[in-house]
């Protein structure tokens, strides 16, 4: 389906009716499945014939999500995982071995950090952390045990925007392999392999859903690095997507374009409102004006998608003020719903990882994250003003 529009392939990509002749796509809840033969189960353990196998993994559920997402980004391969970290964990494992190195951006999701700096250095991966929008720094960063760059654009939660291609340009002179980390955008808002991205990690559990029901991820590639590699993985390591997720993500994608603009939208709108409030001291968006990388993102994105962070007065104590006062908004850590979303990074996702770290990441104590969802501005605004006129009390 490569000649279709992103809105197409959000809806039809991967699907392959059964004999039964469903219109949209069946669950598949089995663990296993039957051959016709011993014949025939042999060549499928062998891998000469496709098939399915076991559903840890192989099930026509998880395949068609698989399908459709690959479409969507413009890759030939997608293995889904049980979670955003998973495919992280996954891509690390698969692709990874004692001695090698990663450059990661220092503005990346506190797991993340956490993943890297607490268990994939047991096994005697290095990591060097760089600014995702210093181009040189990444460069420089190189070692001839370099695998690996790894970056979140725009990052969590302060829309840092990185330059796709031109870290895909320093990292492949040297050999070195680029993931990007899609979240917070999507396919519906910024394609990575256009830009030569090698590999597309996504925590479907946000907006990929967008109604905060599931748990997953998922990587998106070539056939070989991860139809292979990563798959090879998943298939003995086992942290797989479950078919009742898969077929809910489904449902997610096909309304996945529209959510995303209407999200753009509404979070613009908040930002730019937010700017003008005496109590904010700094917003972090980069579909403003004042945002010092929005000429970057308009070349590589189509919207800015729905996260908005901003500084307030009184640092905790204004922000959790400003949090308490909230009547609206839901106060919890996941994002990418239609329910608008509140959270303070610095005592909730950032905040297993050091000081020190925060520190270099940007994340201060009066940092606030709102994922904007889908309800009237003019409601959201009225909510934001009771924690406006909290901080300070």
């Amino acid at each position: 389906m490569s000649d279709y529009q992103l809105a197409t392939l959000a809806v039809r990509a991967g699907q392959v009716r059964s004999p039964e002749g469903e219109h949209s796509e069946p669950i598949f809840t089995t663990s296993s499945y039957v051959f016709s033969s011993a014949a025939e189960a042999a060549a499928r353990f062998a891998e000469t014939s496709k098939g399915n196998i076991y559903s840890r993994f192989t099930n026509p559920t998880v395949r068609c999500f698989e399908e459709r997402l690959a479409a969507m980004e413009g890759g030939a391969a997608c293995v889904a995982t049980g979670s955003g970290m998973a495919a992280i964990l996954a891509t690390c494992m698969a692709l990874m071995k004692a001695g090698d190195h990663i450059v990661c951006s220092d503005s990346v999701f506190g797991s993340t950090i956490a993943l890297l700096n607490r268990y994939l250095v047991k096994f005697g991966v290095e990591v060097t952390y760089v600014r995702p929008d210093d181009n040189e720094a990444w460069r420089r960063a190189i070692r001839p045990n370099t695998r690996l760059f790894f970056l979140e654009t725009p990052s969590n939660p302060l829309a840092v925007i990185a330059d796709i291609r031109a870290i895909a340009d320093i990292a492949h002179e040297r050999g070195v392999l680029l993931a990007v980390d899609n979240c917070f955008c999507t396919s519906a808002l910024q394609r990575p392999f256009d830009h030569g991205a090698d590999l597309v990690i996504h925590s479907a559990t946000k907006f990929l859903d967008g109604q905060g029901r599931c748990v997953g991820g998922a990587v998106v590639g070539n056939a070989e690095t991860v139809g292979k590699e990563v798959f090879g993985f998943i298939r003995s390591a086992g942290p797989s997507m479950s078919p009742f997720n898969a077929w809910v993500f489904l449902k997610g994608l096909e309304t996945l374009d529209l959510r995303m603009r209407a999200h753009s939208a509404a979070a613009l709108e908040i930002a730019t409102w937010l700017e003008q409030q005496p109590a904010v001291r700094k917003v972090y968006y980069a579909g403003l004006e004042s945002h010092p990388q929005r000429a970057l993102a308009r070349r590589q994105q189509s919207g800015c998608g729905g996260i908005v962070a901003f500084e307030v007065d009184q640092e905790r104590a204004g922000a959790w003020a400003f949090i308490d006062a909230t009547r609206l908004m839901s106060i919890t850590a996941n994002l990418g719903d239609t329910k608008t979303t509140i959270t303070h990074p610095a005592t909730t996702t950032h905040s297993r990882i050091t000081p020190q770290e925060r520190d270099r990441a940007g994340i201060r104590e009066g940092l606030l994250r709102i994922s904007v969802g889908l309800e009237h501005i003019d409601d959201l605004k009225a909510d934001i003003q009771r924690g406006l006129n909290a901080i300070g009390k």
